[in-house]
Formats: structure tokens, sequence, C-alpha cells
């Protein structure tokens, strides 16, 4: 008996044994990767135990740039790059420039950020 909710920014699981809840945890990766989703994008809460013999475990979604991180990564592509443009819009950044070696740069700076700062990062042409 296993219960999976969605709600706007959160995934609640309650089921009859760890086990079970690993296995859906297993399955949800799995439906994540298919998705082309990065797993970066759980943010896994502890187990706790509920009513009876059940256990229960809320996931977050991690969705856009929090405002202290994006300045992070923009001073640090503005340090490495000197002739660019960073802008913050929102949940994201905006980097032009008027050449394409810079901008390929920005992408495989991208990846190196997101190790350091253990956050899903993604790069959009708007070309």
């Amino acid at each position: 008996d296993t219960s999976v909710d969605l709600e706007k920014e959160n995934i609640f699981i309650i089921t009859n044994s760890e086990l079970t809840l690993n296995s859906v945890i297993d399955i949800i990766r799995q439906k994540a990767i298919k998705r082309k989703l990065s797993l970066k994008i759980f943010d896994y809460d502890d187990i706790e135990a509920v009513s009876g013999n059940k256990v229960k475990q809320t996931i977050t979604l991690k969705k856009g740039l929090n405002q202290e991180i994006a300045k992070k990564i923009s001073k640090n592509i503005r340090d490495e790059i000197k002739k660019i443009n960073v802008s913050i819009n929102g949940e994201t950044l905006r980097v032009a420039s008027k050449s394409k070696n810079d901008l390929q740069l920005v992408i495989k700076l991208l990846d190196r950020f997101e190790e350091s700062y253990k956050i899903p990062l993604q790069a959009n042409n708007y070309r």
C-alpha cells in the first residue's frame, strides 16, 4: 500500500517499509532520466516514521536559481571572460557576447559550476 502525491514543488511518498520506499525513489529517478532531467533537482528530506509502521519521505523539487547563487555564478563568469554581458532575469541568467567562442566557453564553465554549486544548470541558445 504505497501512495505518491505530487504538489507544486514537493513529492510525498508514504509506504509500508524503507525497501519499498527505495524502490519508488528508484522508479522516480528512472523516469527523470528518461525525460533528460538532472537528478540534482531532487532534494531528499529525512525519512519519517508515520502512524503504524509506515514511513514517509518528502522530496523537494528544485527549480530555477535563487538570487544569491545567480550573483555568484554571474561574478564568476565575468571574472573568467572579460568581454561578456551577464544579466539576472528572475530565476535565469542571460549571457550575451559578440563572440561565439566566448559563449561556448561559458557553456563549458556551466559544467564546472554545476559540480561546485551542486545544482542543475542548463544552457539554452536563443539564436
